[in-house]
């Protein structure tokens, strides 16, 4: 006859015995205790928040800029324009896919244009004066354009979109081709832009206005200015 298997119960804990956690259980309650205590304090201006007590410092060792040249200015400046232009720049690759190889730079491109007046040009026959030096002629050549300015301030990326080979290398460049190619369309649209504008023509305008007042000032009663003349 075999006999009933027995079974053994674990023993009762003793009296007045708590069971005890693990003590990563109570590492994590003090830590979570530490980081609330800290938020409070930061929220209540106890301490000083994280961007105060780990602030970045910004150091400014470039050394100081060197004169190259000095150029004398002959030219009346009548004019200036500002012009905002959005470059949409994409670059694919083919057989694969954007995903995969290819950018998309969404930039922002604000800069300024001036027109002037070449007054260095005028030759001993481009102002006739009457006599009685109460008429005075005066032939100038047509406004200029000069190069746009990029304002760097207000010029900036709007969004960038990369595939995944373009991100692997950015980790090894910062790309600044990508970043003087839309600086160069910019300015290629903004030229462009100010050449289908008004602005050469308000640049004489201003200049005959200026002229006209100078030597008005100094007697003349009939000023006349004439451009696409030399002489």
């Amino acid at each position: 006859m075999v006999a009933p298997s027995e079974t053994q119960s674990a023993p009762p804990a003793p009296p007045g015995r708590s069971r005890r956690f693990p003590w990563w259980a109570g590492a994590a309650a003090g830590l979570a205790a530490l980081l609330l205590l800290f938020t409070l304090a930061v929220r209540a201006d106890v301490i000083p928040d994280l961007d105060g007590l780990f602030g970045e410092e910004t150091h400014d060792r470039s050394g100081p800029a060197l004169l190259e040249s000095i150029r004398d200015m002959s030219r009346y400046e009548g004019a200036s324009g500002n012009f905002q232009v959005v470059v949409d720049l994409e670059k694919d690759t083919k057989y694969l896919p954007d995903s995969i190889r290819g950018t998309r730079t969404l930039y922002i491109g604000t800069g300024s244009v001036s027109a002037y007046v070449d007054l260095g040009s005028l030759g001993e026959r481009s102002v006739v004066v009457d006599e009685e030096r109460t008429e005075a002629t005066l032939r100038l050549p047509h406004a200029r354009l000069g190069k746009p300015a990029l304002d760097a301030d207000r010029s900036h990326a709007v969004s960038k979109q990369r595939g995944l080979l373009n991100r692997l290398g950015d980790l090894f460049s910062d790309n600044p081709n990508d970043e003087r190619a839309v600086n160069r369309l910019a300015v290629r649209h903004i030229a462009e832009a100010a050449e289908e504008s008004e602005l050469a023509e308000r640049a004489e305008k201003n200049t005959t206005a200026m002229l006209r007042g100078l030597l008005t000032s100094l007697g003349f009663e009939k000023v006349t200015v004439r451009y696409g003349e030399r002489g």
